[in-house]
Parts: structure tokens; sequence; C-alpha cells
């Protein structure tokens, strides 16, 4: 039996719900096999984007960064690079591909995004399977010696206790390559482009039930 995996990211709101949301089904070598990407209905546009009033003018959560990606996600909608999908639409496309796939579900963080989405009526409840990415992620990679020296060369290291970062984006960047753009915060992207070959690159050593027991 082919094993398969849905990987979701979401971007949110001030009010806590999802207002962008993405997906990926993947197979064991990484190939995608689906993608799904849309600005949620009733959320993006009504309710501001999720940022800290209290971050500095250049930090990407601050109040000025989340105009200029309102307006990035404009763009993004007139070029039809996104669409927006109603939440009963997104249910449907989970339901049909849960049917199809029986897939693995994971997220980078996966409580955050099981609650942002169970926030926005968004199911993710469907799912038999699921594991922290995220978690996974820093029990395989973060505990190596290379690892902690690619940070320390990279300045790649957390503000408060200047320990090895362990985000989507420096995970990515140490299993392809500093050179990665950086990661742009965008559900569908993120996911494809920077969870995505993070779960392959465990599927190369794990198996299934070894990672579900991470």
């Amino acid at each position: 039996m082919k094993h398969y995996y849905l990987i979701v990211d979401t971007e949110t709101t001030q009010a806590q719900t999802v207002a962008d949301f993405g997906a990926v089904i993947i197979d064991r070598q990484g190939n995608i096999i689906e993608r799904f990407g849309a600005m949620v209905l009733g959320h993006f546009g009504r309710m501001p984007l999720f940022s800290n009033p209290k971050a500095d003018p250049e930090d990407f959560w601050s109040e000025q960064s989340a105009r200029r990606r309102l307006k990035d996600y404009d763009l993004m909608l007139e070029n039809g690079e996104r669409s927006i999908a109603s939440i009963g639409l997104i249910n449907q496309w989970l339901t049909r591909v849960n049917g199809q796939y029986q897939p693995v579900l994971t997220a980078y963080n996966i409580a955050f995004d099981l609650g942002k989405c169970r926030n926005t009526r968004i199911n993710l409840g469907m799912f038999a399977q699921s594991f922290c990415l995220m978690k996974a992620a820093k029990k395989h990679f973060a505990v190596l010696a290379d690892y902690h020296e690619f940070c320390k060369v990279n300045g790649f290291l957390t503000k408060a206790r200047k320990d090895p970062s362990t985000t989507a984006d420096t995970m990515a960047k140490y299993l392809l390559g500093i050179d990665l753009p950086d990661e742009p915060h965008t559900a569908l992207e993120d996911a494809q482009f920077y969870e995505a070959p993070i779960l392959t690159a465990l599927l190369s050593t794990l198996s299934r039930k070894k990672l579900l027991a991470l």
C-alpha cells in the first residue's frame, strides 16, 4: 500500500482564524501529488492579518509588514496565483483527499494550525493519523552537531538563549542549502517548498511507524 502525507500550513488573522490556507499531498519520495491554496472567504480581507503591535517596524510580524503582506496577497489574487474559497469548499477538498489517499496529516507546529483551523471551522479532525513535523525535525536534525554548527556559522540562533533556530526556514536551508530564499510565510509556498522537503528528508530514513512515534 502506497503511503501519502498531507502537509497543511496557515497564515492567520488578528482574530486567530485562518486567512490563507495551503496544503500539499506528497508520497514517500517527496513527489507533489496534489496542492491547494486559497484565501478564506469571510476571513481574508475582513479581519486584519496577524501582527504584533509591539514589534519593530522592520520585523516580519509588525503592523507595517501586515499591511505590505495584505497588498502582496491582493496582487496574488489579481494575478490568479490565489483564489478565494469558502470554508465549505476547503472542507470538500479535504474530504476528497482523505477518502482518496488516506494521508497522514502533519504541519510545522501542528497544534497551532489545528487550533486556527478549528477556530475557522476548517475540519482537520477527519484524518486518522497525524504528527507534528516540527517536533519530528527537532528530534531528528536539531540534535546533530552538524546542524548546530550550521546554525552558529550562519547566525540562525534564537534571540533569547542563542540556541540553534528550529524554524521551518532554518531546517529547510540546512537541508537544501543556504541560498534557499527566506520563507515567504504564504501558506501554500511554505508547505510545498519548505515543509515538504523537511518531511521528505525524514522519510528517507524513517518508516511511517517510526515517524508517527517521534
